[in-house]
């Protein structure tokens, strides 16, 4: 899952990242409020957290133009301004989700957690496709019951095919949710990721279009 962070703290932003990162999470960084309508414009995004305190352009500022954009992507305003009319005001622009600093990180990633699948329509906290399923705050995949050993890029990619099963997806698209800026991606990477996870998990469950890219659907 990709999430873009604006937090304008170095330290805080700094901590957050790393553990968010640890968490099996691909983060991007921003700290003003341009360079992050700048990030969602030039990239795509499973969740925002959103500091309300950015400088040159507020988070709330930030949110209404999102939404005036008719830009969906599910935001979690994370701020240390814990008056109610400060929360009222976030949500009633367009936040879906409110989180007060200080906070404990599992709470953050189920949050987080909550946010996609309430985006994607699920309302359960793990994935299935028929025989497959996938817990993603566990980062644990079953295949028929049994556990399936898979690599954190593995694991990334099969949770991208997995959101929206039987969506094709292109290479560039798989690139995009499994690394962040400043990460260097080798050209044939997401297909030998492509071909490990087949393997595991049989070859006909990731189905090639030719020319188009790649997708998940059901085997009996």
């Amino acid at each position: 899952m990709k999430l873009l962070l604006a937090e304008d703290d170095a330290m805080l932003g700094s901590g957050m990242e790393k553990a968010l990162t640890q968490a099996g999470f691909t983060v991007d960084w921003v700290r003003t409020g341009q360079h992050t309508l700048g990030a969602l414009e030039a990239a795509g995004y499973d969740v925002v957290l959103l500091d309300i305190g950015l400088p040159d352009i507020d988070g709330l500022q930030v949110l209404q133009r999102m939404r005036r954009q008719r830009q969906h992507t599910p935001v979690l305003m994370v701020t240390a301004r814990d008056a109610v009319s400060d929360r009222v005001m976030g949500l009633n622009q367009g936040a879906d989700d409110y989180l007060t600093k200080p906070f404990d990180l599992d709470e953050l990633v189920a949050r987080i957690h909550a946010l996609a699948r309430r985006q994607a329509g699920q309302a359960h906290p793990s994935l299935q496709l028929g025989r497959l399923e996938l817990r993603p705050i566990e980062r644990a995949a079953l295949l028929a019951g049994q556990p399936l050993a898979l690599s954190p890029r593995e694991f990334d990619l099969l949770h991208a095919l997995m959101h929206k099963p039987g969506a094709v997806l292109s290479i560039e698209q798989l690139e995009n949710k499994l690394y962040g800026w400043g990460q260097e991606v080798s050209s044939n990477a997401i297909e030998v990721h492509l071909h490990h996870l087949r393997r595991k998990l049989g070859e006909p469950w990731i189905r090639n279009v030719r020319g188009v890219g790649y997708k998940l659907v059901e085997v009996q």
